[in-house]
């Protein structure tokens, strides 16, 4: 899958995200890597921010937006085929985007979202 095939269904799994759940997400930006660090080359995805569990009052005066980045290599390289990776990259959005809600990934390993 090309680079801007692999960017277009993150789209669309964004967009198969339901609207009154992105609605909620607060300051965040979503990026598409080829690789992660390499301490970590099996990493699909991850979040980097301050969930909205452990924001205070004063959290947004000059915050930076909370990222969620996608990893290309890890996931071509996990997927047998074009199905199974859309699949895989819409489960890996909807995990990142639990962990902006406070979901950690033990909660998601319970509801099916490993």
């Amino acid at each position: 899958m090309s680079r801007q095939e692999f960017e277009d269904a993150v789209g669309d799994a964004l967009d198969a995200v339901p609207a009154e759940l992105m609605s909620l997400l607060d300051n965040v930006v979503f990026f598409v890597e080829d690789e992660p660090a390499p301490g970590d080359p099996d990493l699909l995805g991850i979040y980097e921010g301050v969930p909205l569990t452990e924001r205070g009052d004063a959290w947004a005066m000059g915050a930076l937006p909370d990222r969620i980045t996608i990893y290309r290599g890890p996931l071509l390289r996990m997927c047998a085929d074009r199905d199974e990776l859309l699949d895989e990259i819409a489960i890996t959005v909807v995990h990142e985007i639990a962990h902006h809600f406070g979901i950690d990934d033990h909660r998601l390993h319970e509801l099916g979202w490993a």
